[in-house]
């Protein structure tokens, strides 16, 4: 097992709130390899970064280095947080979110990844008929109700928003409805500019969000800089 591919594993790693991999953020703080175990740390932001995000991100990182070919053992750390220490016994016990977090865990971890993911969606659907309705200048926004997966441009913010659909089991056929909801049922006519405008609200939410914890990371690891990788075009704002 070599270095370069358990990193690469971990960029499918995503921080849930801001909707990057934790590769990209800089959120890897080391990464050793020996022989058939890999080791990982993981720094934070802030030490009161969200416990459920921390942990969720955690098991994830180590769930995709467990499943490569050639590991026998994958020791994830959460460095410099305040519940690092309870956090850090769960996974190395493979207790799980509840057996980690007990009454304190409100939800299991699926419902939270599901809650993200939808969040996520609509940031990427956002991004992607804002910027057809740029390129369109005598596009409408009413019109938008009619727009198809295959009248989206073969771009990258057209396959992020594929991706989104796909992790949510959502039709990814040329045919289907571009502005959708949570279950993939298109909205009404007349209800487009209003849900239109919400998603564009929680799209600045999570780019905002992205670009402050970049920033907070950076203050608190001066080093972390180096291993930040440049915004990609799916992710920033339209």
């Amino acid at each position: 097992m070599r270095e370069h591919d358990a990193y690469t594993a971990l960029d499918n790693v995503y921080d849930p709130e801001l909707d990057e991999p934790i590769t990209d953020l800089g959120f890897v703080r080391s990464l050793t390899v020996d022989g058939t175990r890999v080791t990982v740390h993981l720094r934070l932001p802030t030490s009161f970064c969200s416990p459920n995000f921390a942990y969720l991100m955690a098991s994830d990182a180590k769930d995709v280095l467990t499943a490569l070919e050639g590991v026998s053992q994958v020791l994830v750390v959460l460095d410099d947080h305040h519940d690092s220490d309870l956090i850090n016994r769960g996974l190395a016990a493979d207790a799980g979110y509840r057996g980690t977090f007990g009454d304190e865990a409100e939800q299991d971890l699926d419902e939270l990844r599901l809650t993200f993911r939808r969040k996520a969606h609509t940031a990427a659907m956002e991004r992607a008929l804002t910027l057809l309705l740029r390129r369109n200048r005598e596009l409408a926004e009413e019109q938008l109700h009619d727009v198809t997966l295959a009248g989206l441009p073969d771009d990258r913010t057209t396959h992020a928003l594929l991706r989104r659909r796909a992790a949510l089991g959502l039709d990814t056929s040329p045919d289907a409805t571009v502005l959708v909801d949570d279950h993939g049922k298109p909205y009404p006519r007349e209800e487009v500019p209003l849900r239109l405008r919400f998603a564009r609200s929680v799209r600045i939410s999570v780019d905002g969000n992205a670009h402050f914890c970049r920033g907070l990371l950076r203050t608190r690891y001066p080093e972390s800089g180096a291993d930040q990788a440049p915004r990609n075009q799916e992710v920033q704002a339209s």
